[in-house]
C-alpha cells in the first residue's frame, strides 16, 4: 500500500470520527464526556489497517533494497573482472613489447658484428689481392730465379692459407645472414602478435570484448528474426557488433560468415590472412566449399560467395596491411562471380583507384575463370599458375605465402611481388 493511500485512509477515519461526535459540543452536566464505543472501534480499525499497509511498505521495500543490492554486487563483480582482464592484457603487452626489445637489441648486435667481420675480410682481401698482384709480376716479369724460390714457395703457402681464411669467413658471414633473417622473421612474428594483442585491448577497453574470455574470438549471434541475405541486411535489421552471424542468401542454405560491421555499412568477410596460421594451398573442392575458421585465417567459399554476390550489385573491398604494419589505401571494385558452370570467372569492374593497389585486381572482359592445381583453367597456356604459385588463382590475390622465405608473406601482382603482412577482402551490396 502506498502512502497516498495510506493518508486517504487516515482522512477517511478522521472524518468517520467527526461524523459520530454530537453537534453540540456543549455537554449537560449530568452526561459524561467520553466517546461513544462504535466511535473507538471506527478509530482502531483505521488505525490497525495503517500499520498493517506500513508494515507491507516496509516489507517490500526491503525486499526492493536486497534485490538492488545483490545487483550492485553483480556489477561489482563484472567491472573486477574485466579490470583483472584488462591488467591482465597490459601485463601480457608489456613482457611482448620487452621481448621485442631484446631481440631488437640481438639483432642490433649481430649487424655490428656482420660489419666489423666484413671489414676484417675486405682487410684480409686486399692483402691477398696484393700479393697475388706481386706473384703475378714476379712469373710475368721472368723475375722468378733459383735463389728465390723459397720466397716463392712461402707466398704460395701464404696464398692457400688467405684462401682457407677467406672461405671460413664467408661461412661465418653466411651463417651471420641467416641469423640476421631469423631474427628478423622472428620480429615480424612478434610484431603481427603485438597489434593483434593492441586491438584486442582497445576492443576490451571499448566493452567489445568476448564474454567468453578469449578476445581473440569473435562473438557469435543467433539472430531469432528472419534469416538476412547478407551483412549489410543484417546492419539495416539493427545489429551493430561484428561477429559470426548466419545468414541465408536467396536461393541457397544457411550458413555462417564473418560480419565486419562500422558506423555505416555491414561487409560480409569473404578472405582474412594476418599470421599464415592457415595453408591456402588448396585444391578446388577446398575452394568451392570454404576452409579455415572464421575466428581466424578463412576463406568463405567460392559457392557461398557466388550465392551471396549473386543476389544484385556488390562492392569488393581490399584492405591490405604491409610488413611494417601500415595500413594500405583500401581499394574497391564492383565484383560479379559466375558459378560452377562459369568455373567460377571474376568479372571486377574498378570504382576507386588508390596508390599501390590501384593495379592489385585486373580481369578481362570475358571475366577471370578459377584456377587451381588440380584444375588449370587460367588463360595463360604454357604453364599453370596456380600450380606455380602455390594455391588458387582468380581474386587479386594470387600467393600469400613465399616457399624462398617461409615466413614472409608476399602477393602476386602482374607478375611481380607485393609485401603484404595482412589481407582483407569484404563484400557488401552497393
Amino acid at each position: 500500500m502506498k502512502m497516498p493511500q495510506f493518508v486517504i485512509l487516515l482522512v477517511t477515519v478522521l472524518v468517520q470520527v467527526a461524523a459520530g461526535l454530537p453537534a453540540d459540543r456543549r455537554t449537560p452536566p449530568s452526561q459524561d464526556k467520553h466517546a461513544s464505543w462504535d466511535d473507538v472501534n471506527v478509530v482502531a480499525h483505521g488505525l490497525l489497517q495503517l500499520g498493517l499497509g506500513l508494515k507491507e511498505h516496509v516489507d517490500k521495500t526491503k525486499v526492493g533494497m536486497r534485490d538492488v543490492n545483490a545487483r550492485l554486487k553483480a556489477f561489482n563483480g563484472t567491472v573486477a573482472e574485466l579490470e583483472r582482464k584488462q591488467q591482465e592484457q597490459g601485463e601480457a603487452l608489456r613482457a611482448r613489447t620487452k621481448e621485442v626489445e631484446e631481440r631488437d637489441r640481438l639483432v642490433a648486435e649481430l649487424a655490428e658484428e656482420l660489419r666489423v667481420k666484413a671489414e676484417e675480410v675486405k682487410k684480409q682481401s686486399e692483402d691477398i689481392y696484393s700479393r697475388m698482384d706481386r706473384l703475378e709480376e714476379k712469373v710475368n716479369g721472368g723475375q722468378v730465379v733459383e735463389s728465390d724460390n723459397m720466397t716463392g714457395e712461402a707466398d704460395v703457402l701464404l696464398f692457400s692459407s688467405c684462401q682457407r681464411l677467406l672461405v671460413a669467413q664467408n661461412r661465418r658471414i653466411d651463417q651471420l645472414v641467416e641469423k640476421i633473417k631469423q631474427q628478423q622473421d622472428k620480429l615480424e612474428k612478434q610484431s603481427l602478435h603485438l597489434q593483434a594483442l593492441r586491438r584486442d585491448e582497445d576492443r576490451a577497453l571499448r566493452g567489445e570484448a568476448a564474454q567468453s574470455g578469449n578476445s581473440s574470438e569473435f562473438p557469435v549471434f543467433l539472430v531469432p528474426s528472419e534469416r538476412a541475405r547478407d551483412c549489410q541486411d543484417l546492419f539495416v535489421q539493427g545489429q551493430r557488433a561484428s561477429g559470426v552471424y548466419s545468414i541465408q542468401p536467396e536461393g541457397s542454405q544457411p550458413f555462417n560468415v564473418l560480419c565486419e560491421m562500422t558506423s555505416e555499412a555491414g561487409w560480409t568477410v569473404i578472405q582474412k590472412r594476418y599470421d599464415g596460421s592457415q595453408n591456402f594451398n588448396q585444391l578446388w573442392e577446398r575452394y568451392k566449399r570454404g576452409f579455415g575458421s572464421l575466428n581466424g585465417e578463412f576463406w568463405l567459399g567460392l559457392e557461398n560467395i557466388h550465392a551471396i554476390s549473386k543476389q544484385g550489385s556488390y562492392i569488393l573491398q581490399v584492405e591490405l596491411t604491409d610488413g611494417a604494419g601500415r595500413q594500405l589505401p583500401v581499394a574497391r571494385y564492383r565484383l560479379r562471380l559466375d558459378g560452377e558452370e562459369e568455373k567460377f570467372s571474376l568479372h571486377l569492374e574498378e570504382e576507386s583507384s588508390s596508390g599501390v593497389q590501384e593495379k592489385v585486381m585486373s580481369t578481362r572482359a570475358s571475366g577471370l575463370p578459377f584456377s587451381t592445381a588440380d584444375r588449370d583453367n587460367d588463360l595463360a597456356a604454357e604453364v599453370n599458375c596456380a600450380e606455380l604459385l602455390s594455391g588458387a588463382t582468380s581474386l587479386a590475390l594470387r600467393r600469400l605465402h613465399s616457399q624462398t622465405d617461409q615466413q614472409r608473406f608476399k602477393m602476386w601482382v602482374l607478375a611481380s611481388f607485393i609485401p603484404v603482412a595482412a589481407v582483407l577482402l569484404l563484400l557488401k551490396e552497393d
